[in-house]
């Protein structure tokens, strides 16, 4: 099994991850609210790249079952039903809805990657079971970190050095790449207190001076929200138990 990672988005087109298999991560927010969201009965998320596709999208759905939801600068998109944070996306709100979801970074992460073979969204809140996943999968593939506006964040690469320490730990037979070399390596660093990682984060920081300091300790939360969400011709749902 090789492993790869991507320490942000940028520099690869769609045609990169063809045939490939993908974990897409974005902590800070967009992975957490999307896994909050299918867990908790929304029937579909899609994701898409810009407001304007996700209007359009929306627009050809059936209104009273569609929701549409991101955020720029973290904040909620105006005239948008709800934004990223994992705590608006409750049973009552999301059940049985579809939604059309944009986001700074990690819809964007997601868009790139539509021509993969497998696509998983991961975070801390669902890393053992996509781990899980992983394993019995038993293929190369890449991860590919969110970033914040094509550049590094430090809780996606440490999200991906988890994902290859468990692998590690359940004896998987891997090679990596130096950039999943150095993921594994920060996340050593920074295992005995994620959360305060995530808080220190630049993002983390900002999300805190405007108003979602509760979102950060909901994205840290290791094996919250023991869900699969996989990625299959642009719509994200809940991979389901054979």
């Amino acid at each position: 099994m090789h492993i790869d990672l991507l320490m942000n988005s940028s520099g690869t087109n769609e045609l990169f991850y063809r045939d490939k298999n993908v974990v897409v991560i974005d902590v800070l927010r967009a992975s957490t609210s999307i896994i909050t969201a299918l867990n908790n009965g929304a029937r579909e998320v899609i994701p898409v790249a810009s407001v304007e596709n996700a209007v359009k999208v929306s627009s050809s759905l059936f209104g009273d079952v569609v929701l549409r939801c991101g955020e720029r600068e973290g904040k909620i998109i105006p005239g948008f039903n709800l934004g990223n944070s994992p705590f608006e996306y409750s049973a009552d709100t999301v059940t049985n809805k579809s939604i059309i979801f944009t986001s700074t970074n990690g819809s964007l992460a997601m868009v790139n990657a539509k021509f993969a073979r497998k696509i998983v969204v991961a975070g801390f809140v669902n890393i053992t079971t996509v781990v899980k996943y992983l394993k019995e999968l038993n293929e190369d593939f890449v991860i590919v970190c969110a970033g914040k506006e094509h550049h590094f964040c430090i809780e996606d690469t440490v999200c991906g050095g988890m994902i290859i320490d468990i692998l590690e730990k359940n004896e998987m037979d891997t090679t990596r790449t130096d950039a999943a070399q150095a993921a594994h390596i920060l996340y050593k660093s920074f295992k005995r207190s994620l959360f305060k990682m995530v808080r220190e984060s630049d993002h983390g920081r900002y999300l805190k001076s405007i108003g979602f300091e509760k979102d950060l300790k909901a994205c840290a939360t290791v094996d919250s929200i023991p869900v699969l969400p996989m990625i299959d011709k642009g719509v994200v749902k809940l991979k389901r138990e054979e």
